[in-house]
């Protein structure tokens, strides 16, 4: 029954639209072109450089240490993994911040979404990557 509904349901960018058009079709002004090629170099770009620089020190650390630093590799190495995930989900989200949408009453409202649902979760992959950090430094010390 649910899959029958969301057949049924328009595709998600029928409904989202600017100046009139469907999110497929929209041909952006230069402006825009330039606010999202904006966008997309400072936090896209961030956030692989930020993956990049994890999968690379995570190498560094599987090269050069001994085995019982692996797993402080494998941590960072899940961290950029992590990073890139999240890269994907605010792209994602980015595609859809400059849309309006037709309400389920029929009115047409604007749609702009923040990238606050990629920082949270950013927030809280960082925060255990460094807690498991400190717990893997504490275990080498003993």
């Amino acid at each position: 029954m649910d899959d029958l509904l969301r057949i049924l349901q328009p595709h998600p960018e029928d409904t989202l639209h600017l100046r009139l058009h469907r999110a497929r079709s929209v041909v952006l002004t230069a402006s825009e072109l330039v606010e999202i090629r904006a966008a997309q170099r400072t936090f896209e770009g961030a956030y692989i450089r930020t993956a990049l620089g994890q999968f690379s020190f995570a190498l560094v650390v599987l090269k050069i240490f001994t085995a019982e630093f692996y797993s402080i590799g494998a941590l960072f190495a899940t961290y950029g993994a992590g990073i890139m995930l999240v890269s994907m989900y605010r792209r994602w989200e980015g595609n859809r911040q400059f849309f309006s949408e037709v309400g389920e009453d029929g009115l047409n409202r604007k749609k702009f979404r923040t990238s606050g649902n990629a920082v949270v979760v950013l927030t809280a992959l960082t925060v255990a990557a460094y807690a498991s950090l400190l717990g893997l430094t504490l275990r080498l010390g003993v």
